[in-house]
């Protein structure tokens, strides 16, 4: 970090006060000059800020406060008194993520806000990639609301996922969501003022401008909501008030219920920071993909010793509902079965089998209690002969009543992490678990897998052992969701829009492909939506440092050349490139791990052909591999083509819901 001279600095950030009416205005721009946000304090002790990009007006001036509490004194007032500024250019580490680091490269204003003894701070920031602002507390106060609004210049179309669990004349309903939900796009004005969406939210701006909207260090605050107002281009935030009473319940008693909240949202100790409000802003979808800002905006890493974080595939058994073939056992919660698994997986080369929900008691809520057909300690032992791992899935409640036993007992035991399951809520209380539970699990060397949860919102930075976070509608859904749920389509929005603020568990991999008009929900023999490569394509496009491969072992089996294909993919990566794409249509990711170089691309269910320069990726030579759809992968959707070339040009025709997968190689 450095201080920039104080003639550098007048190009940067240009302030005037105006004495007369005691207007204060301030100018802060990006690094590259491109994009600028003009803040102001008024006379009435409130501030504002709008964003432009390259002399475009994106966002009007939109109010930011809060409402808290000092003892006795409740103020929404934010009185600046006194302002500094720094700019910072530096490299990151990011090792598990998609690239090996990431440039922090961005100029700041901190606003010193006053009133009687109390203090806080508002700090802004002005990346190329977008603007971004947080406060940062002084003393301790309790925040009743805070004020978050999007004011943009146009009535623009957004595209956004509502909560899915509303219930008319019951707001709060709202409040306790999975956060899974397909997109709708629509024009700003046409947003529902009485049904929250959940972020990431984007929002399609002039000339093909996008601007998403997330959040980062949400580590001990409720997370943010965000609603249409009717009336053009506005939008406000909500928050989930703080519980005030809970009741065990839920998914076979693992989730505590809110049964009463309280009349505000967070308890703010003294000297902490409040989530950074996020605008990312790209000039295509392609740059979008690629924006780093929820990762670079979380707190620094925190655990020094990083080399027993292993990212990896995982042999998943509950997507096949423990479904195996062709042995003399009855397939199921049981040794014999995961003893299979564990062999699949030391086959191919597969770091990881997960003992999903079924392995402890139901309905005890007791990680301690384990089914009398689950033998853990022998499972170990088996598996580490291997050079398998063992990870656990745990409902959340049973992990967090008694966290500390429950990770020092098996991590003694060798498991190597766990996923925890049905959260299915953000207030302050929930993301504070969070936090929690990624330091614990750290300081027992223990994985994390957050399913059952909102999105990522920096805490992979700040603890790295935390490799996914669900907050996707993600393959599971196509158990059950009827035959008009549109998966394939959803798979070309998410790249970028969720994938902006981090990692995701989708599990994909299925084996049984359906071709548009095929699918159908089934619960024991699952299929996807799309083309065999198309699965294989998200692998690529999608980004998940504890990957699954979500079809049962005995259907790998039968294709062990692609099964070992896409055991070989890497899950963490050194370089990433998003060559083209458009959301809602199609995506072509590039990616590197060492000197190998992967492409994968998938489309919607327009046919589409794309054509690849791979000599910007190798600079020479190279040969590649290719899986692409079959000729009739528009009626079968598990047709397919495998091949090699030494051609530097390539041109790939993805079939409707289809994709591909190149490995180069010199």
């Amino acid at each position: 970090m450095k201080k920039i001279a104080l003639l550098q600095l007048l190009t940067l950030l240009s302030l005037c006060v105006q004495a007369k009416d005691k207007i204060q205005q301030f100018t802060l721009k990006s690094p590259n000059g491109k994009l600028v946000t003009h803040i102001v304090a008024t006379p009435e002790q409130e501030i504002t800020y709008d964003i432009v990009y390259d002399g475009v007006t994106l966002m009007l001036p939109s109010h930011l406060g809060l409402n808290r509490v000092y003892e006795k004194m409740v103020t929404a007032q934010m009185p600046v008194v006194g302002t500094s500024t720094n700019t910072v250019d530096e490299m990151v580490s990011s090792p598990f993520t998609r690239q090996s680091s990431m440039r922090n490269h961005y100029n700041e204003l901190t606003l010193k806000v006053k009133v009687s003894k109390n203090v806080l701070y508002v700090i802004f920031r002005a990346y190329d990639e977008g603007i971004a602002y947080r406060y940062q507390m002084v003393q301790p106060c309790r925040v009743k609301f805070e004020k978050v609004e999007y004011i943009f210049a146009d009535d623009y179309n957004a595209t956004f996922p509502y909560v899915t669990n509303y219930e008319e004349n019951n707001h709060a309903s709202q409040y306790s969501s999975s956060f899974e939900n397909l997109y709708i796009t629509d024009a700003l004005s046409e947003m529902k003022t009485d049904q929250l969406c959940f972020l990431p939210l984007l929002v399609h701006g002039p000339h093909g401008v996008k601007i998403c909207l997330t959040e980062s260090t949400l580590t001990d605050y409720p997370g943010l909501y965000l609603k249409g107002m009717g009336d053009g281009g506005r939008l406000e935030g909500e928050h989930a008030p703080y519980p005030k009473t809970l009741e065990q319940g839920g998914h076979n008693n693992l989730q505590m219920i809110v049964k009463e909240r309280e009349d505000y949202i967070a308890q703010v100790d003294k000297l902490s920071v409040l989530p950074w409000r996020i605008a990312m802003v790209a000039k295509n979808s392609a740059e979008l993909a690629m924006n780093n800002m929820s990762y670079l905006l979380g707190e620094p890493c925190k655990v020094s010793d990083l080399s027993w974080i292993k990212p990896g595939k995982v042999a998943w058994d509950w997507w096949n509902n423990w479904n195996i073939a062709g042995v003399n056992f009855k397939s199921g919660i049981n040794n014999d079965t995961y003893k299979y698994y564990i062999d699949f997986a030391s086959k191919y080369g597969i770091e990881y089998v997960i003992l999903d929900e079924g392995w402890a008691v139901n309905n005890k809520a007791d990680l301690f209690q384990v089914v009398p057909e689950i033998d853990l300690p022998m499972l170990v032992r088996y598996a580490n002969e291997r050079n398998v791992g063992l990870i656990l899935w745990a409902g959340y409640y049973a992990f967090d009543r008694d966290m500390e036993h429950v990770c020092q007992h098996y991590s003694q035991m060798g498991i190597k992490g766990f996923k925890i399951d049905f959260m299915d809520r953000d207030d302050q209380i929930v993301t504070n678990f969070y936090k929690r539970a990624a330091s614990m699990c750290a300081k027992y060397h223990l994985l994390v897998d957050f399913h059952g949860a909102f999105k990522p919102a920096g805490l992979n930075r700040t603890y790295p052992n935390v490799l996914n976070f669900e907050g996707v509608a993600g393959l599971e859904q196509l158990k059950w969701a009827p035959s008009t749920w549109n998966q394939v389509q959803y798979d070309t929005e998410i790249p970028f829009i969720r994938q902006t603020s981090g990692p995701m568990d989708y599990t994909q991999g299925a084996m049984h492909n359906a071709a548009k008009g095929c699918y159908a929900p089934c619960w024991s023999e699952p299929m996807s939506q799309g083309t065999r490569c198309h699965q294989l394509g998200l692998y690529i496009v999608l980004e998940s440092p504890l990957n699954m491969l979500c079809d049962a072992p005995s259907n790998y089996k039968k294709e062990p050349d692609y099964t070992r294909f896409v055991a070989d993919i890497p899950t963490t990566w050194d370089e990433t490139m998003v060559l083209q794409g458009e959301v809602g249509e199609y995506i072509v990711t590039a990616r590197r791990k060492g000197d190998t170089w992967y492409v994968g691309g998938i489309t919607n269910w327009t046919e589409r052909e794309v054509v690849i320069d791979l000599r910007q990726l190798t600079g020479k030579a190279c040969q590649v591999e290719i899986y692409r759809d079959g000729v009739n992968a528009d009626r079968k959707g598990s047709d397919y083509c495998h091949e090699f070339t030494s051609n530097s040009q390539i041109k790939v025709t993805m079939k409707p819901g289809g994709g591909f997968v190149m490995r180069l190689q010199y």
